[in-house]
């Protein structure tokens, strides 16, 4: 029993020493790990600013061409809206002009249409200054005959 014990105390021994290899080698990796993840994150540090770096530059880019795109457009709608307005004035006028011809056409008619109301007017009071003394003289012959005719006279 006593050669089972001392070998089971050997094997742990063995075991033992081992275990202080795998940790030995367990604290060297890490320690290169440590390194290589330091030297990554530098790595990926000085990344990082070259990518903002060209993500401020291609920005700015970007700003300056939709800046530049919204001055153009700006100037296109201008001019636009200056040639709209220009067409619309012109429009404006011919039809201001048309329909001050229009209406002197109609001033001149309504004129001598006025004129001719005021003649037929003229002409209706001498009839009825006519139909008057028609009224009278008929009424007066009536008369006469009557006066005649029943020996008034």
């Amino acid at each position: 029993m006593e050669a089972r014990i001392a070998r089971l105390e050997s094997d742990v021994a063995h075991v033992r020493s081992n275990v202080a290899e795998i940790k030995t080698d367990v604290r060297a990796l890490r320690e290169r790990m440590d390194t290589r993840i330091d030297r990554l994150e530098s790595k990926l540090d000085v990344l990082d600013a070259k990518v903002e770096g060209k993500l401020g530059v291609l920005d700015k880019k970007v700003d300056d061409k939709f800046g530049a795109l919204d001055r153009k457009f700006d100037d296109k709608l201008g001019a636009l809206d200056r040639k709209f307005d220009d067409k619309l004035g012109a429009l404006d006028k011919k039809f201001d002009d048309k329909l001050g011809a229009l209406d002197t056409k109609f001033d001149c008619k309504f004129d001598s249409l006025r004129d001719e109301l005021t003649a037929v007017r003229g002409e209706i009071s001498s009839a009825k200054i006519w139909a008057l003394l028609l009224y009278v003289a008929l009424a007066a012959g009536t008369f006469s005959t009557m006066a005649r005719a029943f020996g008034w006279i």
